[in-house]
Order: structure tokens, then sequence, then C-alpha cells
């Protein structure tokens, strides 16, 4: 069974990968043994290299999503440890809203989030990205770590503040080390999700200067509907291999950051 359910979600990333080595001819061929390549080659990945914008388009990627997570997380911090750890007026209302303004669609605040980087002279640029990216990811990360923070044992903490530590020292020494599976797993995520995002880095950059890998393979190899799905499929290989490269080198703590707060006790 787990064979099964492996092979059906890996299935659509082998997909990718041998269309990215067909030529266009072959893509459309479902003769024979479709699921292997019948002449490999690399032609698609070289037409994606060749697009002068593509490197341009990768860095501009890498620089959003690494801005974006680190103010994501260093927020999601901060709110998710007052939330778990302090006592104060109102905050389970805080807790419930930080959820509920996660829930709220993408397509529902794009519009007023818009006209506030119109007012403040930011649309069109890379940091209308790195001031809107975390308006979606700030919540789901301060709702994630504060049920980290919630299930971290609070005596190491005290006992730091009784032999002298201030609160911050506590929490920057003690605390913080100790949360940094819930840390990890929060910033993967905002990094993945930054990556992956198409709407925002549609609708609110101009400019081939300015354009993520998203919108600006989309606008480089369609149009109409025309779709050379082998360098499409070549650049999605490619962009891929950032985020497998993050899972890869800390599954272990990634893992462990997931399942915190699954059981009691």
């Amino acid at each position: 069974l787990l064979g099964m359910v492996m092979a059906l979600l890996l299935f659509p990333f082998y997909w990718g990968f041998i269309t990215s080595l067909k030529f266009e001819v072959e893509i459309y061929d479902f003769s024979g043994n479709f699921l292997v390549p019948k002449n490999p080659s690399l032609d698609n990945y070289m037409t994606l290299f060749s697009e002068p914008g593509y490197f341009r388009w990768f860095w501009n990627t890498l620089l959003v999503s690494t801005v974006t997570t680190f103010v994501s997380v260093l927020v999601s911090m901060m709110a998710g440890f007052a939330i778990a750890r302090l006592r104060f007026t109102g905050v389970a209302v805080a807790g419930t809203l930080v959820f509920i303004t996660y829930l709220a669609p993408k397509n529902f605040l794009f519009v007023p989030l818009a006209q506030i980087l119109k007012d403040w002279g930011l649309l069109g640029g890379l940091p209308a990205l790195m001031l809107t990216y975390p308006t979606n990811l700030i919540p789901f990360c301060t709702w994630l770590l504060s049920g980290y923070f919630a299930n971290v044992p609070h005596e190491p903490e005290e006992c730091a503040m009784v032999d002298g530590a201030s609160r911050l020292g506590a929490i920057v020494r003690i605390t913080l080390p100790m949360s940094l599976p819930g840390i990890i797993t929060a910033a993967i995520f905002s990094f993945t999700a930054s990556w992956n995002e198409l709407l925002y880095s549609i609708v609110f950059v101009s400019g081939e200067q300015n354009k993520m890998l998203t919108n600006g393979v989309i606008g480089a190899f369609t149009g109409g509907d025309w779709f050379a799905w082998g360098p499409l499929m070549a650049a999605a290989t490619v962009s891929s291999l950032p985020i497998a490269f993050l899972y890869l080198i800390f599954t272990d703590r990634f893992v462990s950051g997931i399942t915190a707060g699954a059981t009691k006790g």
C-alpha cells in the first residue's frame, strides 16, 4: 500500500522529468512505451537556459523567498511565543484571529494590497512582493509556532531566569534552541510558498527585470493556446531542485516539527 501511494505521489514529478527530455513530436506520441523517452535530449534545458531573463528570474525568486522567509519567521516567532507562553487579556481571541486571517483567500486581498502598494509607491518592484508575501505566511507560521511553543517545557526557561538570565536571554538561549524543529518547519513552509507564488507575482510587479520564475517562465513559453511543454517541464524540474534540497537537508527536524503537539503527556 505504501509503495502504491509513493508511486501515485511521485508519478507527476517523473512525468514532468521525462517530458523535459523529449522532443516536441515525441511529447504527443503515446504509442509504444511512452513512459520512457525514446531519444532523450537536453535540448529543452538548453532552450530554457538560453532564455535571456531566466537566470534573472531565478535570482529574483531566490532573493524574494529568502527575505520573505526571514521576515515571516522572525515575526511569527515573536507572535507565536506571545500567544503560547504569555498570559494577557485577549490572548485566546488573538490566536483565533491570527488563524482566521490565514483563511482569507488571496484573490480577496490582492485588490486592497495593490492600492496600499500604489499609495506607498512600491507597486511594480520586488519590494512589493517582499511586503505582501508575509501577509499570508505570518498568520499560518504564527499559528504553527504557537502550537509548538505551547508544547515546549517551561521549566528550563524558568530555571535560566532563576539563575540570573533575563526573560529575553532565557528565550534566546533556552526556548528557541529547543523549538528549532518547529522554526525550521515554518521556514521551509514559508520558503516553499514564496517560491511557488503566482498570483501576487503577476499582479504586483511589472517589467522583465522584476519577474519571478512562476510568471516569467509562463510568459516566455506560452502564448494563447500554445504551450512549449518541453521547456516548461524543464523549468519545473530545475525550479523544484532548491525546494527538494531544503527538504533533504532538514528532513529529520522537519518531521519532528510537523508532528509536535500531536500527543499530550
